[in-house]
This record gives C-alpha cells, sequence and structure tokens, in this order.
C-alpha cells in the first residue's frame, strides 16, 4: 500500500481554495507584497489566530528564525543557547548575526530542551534562549520562561514544526517573546517555501518589521534603510496560498492529531517499540511521528528496524538528522567566513574560553537521537494507512524480513 505522502497532491490539501486567491492576485497584477493586499491579509489573521500584536510573512523558515535574532541585536561573539537537534536552517542565522550557537542537551525520551539543560549553558555573553517544539511536541514551557525571566534573556520560539501545538492552551510560538514558523512543503500547512515571525513582546516589532524589508522604514515619515538587513519578503502568490492553509490549518491539524493517536492505539505493546508521549499539560500537533526505539528487544536497532520498514516501502529517518549539530564540519572546522573562524575567535571573544563542542556534553543528544526513528505521517492518513503502518510496525520490529512495497 503507498502511503499519502506531503511531497505531493497525495498528502497536501491544496486544491480550489488556494486556486482561487492565486487567481485573484494574478488578476490584480501585483505580485509584490509591499503594493499588494494578499501577504497583509495573511498576516493580520495569522496574528489574530495565534493572539499576538505583530506577525510578518517571509521568505521561508530560515529567513523567519533569521529575522527574530537580528530583532535581538546580539553584539559580535555574543552567544545563543539552542538545540543541537535542528535543522542548520534554524542555526546558521545565530552566525550571520555574529554570535557563537550554544548548545543546550536534550531530553532523550522527548528530544527537546528543558529549562535544567538551557541553564546549564547560560553564561556572561548569553543574548537569547531559542527554544524549538521538536514534531510538534511543545517544550514544557514554565520552567523555560521563568528561567528566562530570572535571567533577563529574550526567549525565541522555533514552532515550524509546531502549528497548533499547545501548552496550557496556549498556542506554541506565542509563548516566549517572538515565534518562528516554516510554510515550506512537509508542514502544517505550507506554501511550498515561506515561514512566518511573530512578536508577543511589542519591544522586538521595529526591528522585525523592518529585517524583512532590507531595514526601510516603509510608512515612516522620512525613511532610510536604518540599519544592516536583507529582503526576506514573500510574495503576493505566496501570501494568497498561504490565506487559503490558514482557514484549512485547523481541520489539517485535528486530522494529524487523530491519526497519529489512531497509529499509537494500533501499535501499543509491540515489544521495543514506544509511540510519542505528549505531557498532560500540552497538545502535541505532530509534524512526524517519532519512535523510540528499545535496541534490546528489536534487532539491529533503529538501523535495522529502518531498513525493514523500507522494505516494506515505508519511509522511515533513523536518529532524524545525520548529527546533531555540534558534530556538523561547519562548527568542527570554524567555516564560516573565509578562514577568520568568526565569529568563534577573534578580539570580539577576549577574556572567554575557547568555544568547544564536546560530545560528552550532550549525553542526552546522543542517547536520543540512538533509540530515535522518524515515520512520516499527514492528514490524509485514514484507517487502512494505519493499519497497514502499523502491520509493517510490527513486523519490523519482530525481525522479519520485508518483500518490498
Amino acid at each position: 500500500m503507498k502511503l499519502p505522502s506531503d511531497a505531493d497532491r497525495s498528502g497536501r490539501d491544496l486544491g480550489e481554495e488556494e486556486l482561487k486567491r492565486l487567481g485573484e492576485v494574478i488578476e490584480s497584477g501585483t505580485l509584490t507584497s509591499t503594493k499588494g493586499t494578499a501577504v497583509k491579509q495573511f498576516e493580520a489573521r495569522f496574528a489574530e489566530r495565534w493572539g499576538v500584536g505583530f506577525c510578518r510573512a517571509t521568505a521561508s523558515g530560515t529567513a523567519a528564525v533569521h529575522t527574530a535574532v537580528a530583532a535581538v541585536d546580539p553584539e559580535p561573539g555574543d552567544e545563543i543557547v539552542t538545540t543541537p537537534i535542528t535543522d542548520f536552517g534554524a542555526i546558521s542565522p545565530i552566525l550571520y548575526q555574529t554570535a557563537v550557537p550554544v548548545f543546550a542537551d536534550v531530553d532523550p525520551t522527548t528530544w527537546n530542551v528543558t529549562a535544567e539543560t538551557l541553564a546549564a549553558r547560560i553564561g556572561p555573553r548569553t543574548r537569547a534562549l531559542v527554544v524549538t517544539h521538536l514534531f510538534g511536541n511543545p517544550c514544557e514551557m514554565d520552567g523555560i520562561l521563568a528561567l528566562a525571566e530570572r535571567h533577563g534573556l529574550p526567549v525565541i520560539e522555533d514552532a515550524a514544526q509546531a502549528y497548533g501545538a499547545e501548552w496550557d492552551g496556549r498556542p506554541a510560538g506565542a509563548l516566549g517573546d517572538v515565534g518562528c514558523f516554516s510554510l515550506q512543503q512537509g508542514k502544517h500547512m505550507t506554501t511550498g517555501e515561506g515561514g512566518v515571525v511573530v512578536a508577543r513582546n511589542p519591544a522586538f516589532e521595529r526591528r522585525l518589521r523592518l529585517f524583512v524589508d532590507k531595514a526601510w522604514g516603509y510608512g515612516d515619515p522620512r525613511p532610510d534603510h536604518d540599519f544592516l538587513a536583507l529582503n526576506y519578503r514573500m510574495s503576493e502568490l505566496q501570501g494568497a496560498v498561504a490565506l487559503a492553509q490558514l482557514e484549512k490549518l485547523e481541520v489539517l491539524v485535528e486530522r494529524r492529531i487523530r491519526a497519529a493517536r489512531g497509529l499509537a492505539e494500533r501499535i501499543a505493546g509491540i515489544d521495543g517499540v514506544h509511540a510519542p508521549a505528549g505531557h498532560a499539560r500540552a497538545r502535541h500537533a505532530y509534524w512526524k511521528f517519532p519512535l523510540r526505539i528499545d535496541a534490546r528487544a528489536v534487532a539491529g536497532g533503529v538501523d535495522g528496524f529502518s531498513t525493514r520498514l523500507r522494505e516494506r516501502g515505508i519511509a522511515s529517518a533513523p536518529r532524524y538528522v545525520e548529527k546533531p549539530a555540534f558534530l556538523l564540519r561547519c562548527f568542527r572546522e570554524r567555516n564560516t567566513f573565509g578562514g577568520s573562524g568568526f565569529p568563534f575567535e577573534g578580539p570580539h571573544r577576549a577574556g572567554l574560553p575557547p568555544v568547544v563542542y564536546d560530545p560528552d556534553d550532550y549525553p542526552g543528544a546522543l542517547e536520543g537521537l540512538a533509540h530515535l526513528v522518524v515515520l512520516p505521517i499527514n492528514e490524509f492518513y485514514e484507517d487502512a494507512h494505519l493499519d497497514h503502518l502499523a502491520r509493517c510496525i510490527r513486523e519490523a520490529a519482530e525481525g522479519r524480513e520485508g518483500t518490498g512495497g
């Protein structure tokens, strides 16, 4: 059985609503968001949905994170604490804004940072905390927000995978000071590429607004390019699709949650396979379906299990990322700006110890990844798909070889 895929129409809710709004934009002849209305409408409705006072659409999720980091405005050599289990696009903006990424360890069962792991990495040059709600599972935010308040640090939420996720009934992305979202092909809602940045803290609104527009003060009495910034604007074509997708979002999230819970019920009791478990105070939005695999019960551990799933035509990603961020060549070799080693090295780091990414400092991340297999899930999984997937998971866990997709 072929499962619906978010890489194509089988797993993406794209249709007449998007075409209608695209047609309106094409008919208008205005494709830039500086002159059009679709992106502005999307931003207003997104802000209302998340209960925040500010929203800007961006060209990508990476652009959204970059805009958030730029709003914090770190000095060269300042440090921003983040997770080692994330896409590189959530880390590179820290470097581009001349700050040093400092990685906090994670809980090995949720793969999320915690207040305790973040606290261990805060130092005299820490400028902000980045909190990633991995796979749509919210971090335990009470402790994190209290920690940030004690240290006077802003919290940037990376909610790229967490549309519809909630902590204590409040939406992920609107809990900290700034929230970032992605509209990439495989997210809960999509424009192919694109992103969103929102602010709960009004202190960051102006820099967020300007950074997306090359720091040009549209609407100012005497506009100027106020600081170094980029063009990260979303086009009207993307804005039209985003509007239609936003109208469907809650239904799409509910379908994913229903599918994920159905799959969890079907695989309960399989020896060595553990479905994702959300916190009692959280709403898990299930961007993907992460499994924790016990190698003592599953032959070959995550690699053997994933191989047997692929033999059955089931896409699976052992360990999710090829390696945690602290092992990436960019950080190991300081491949940033020419051969300078900047921002890791230089007079701006005078008096500070050298930046060292020692794997021994991240036991939770290494353990968590060693037991992690990520399965796809989307809003078009029906009971027959869930039955098939659960059967394949059971057979793979029992060590039975597959016969092809």
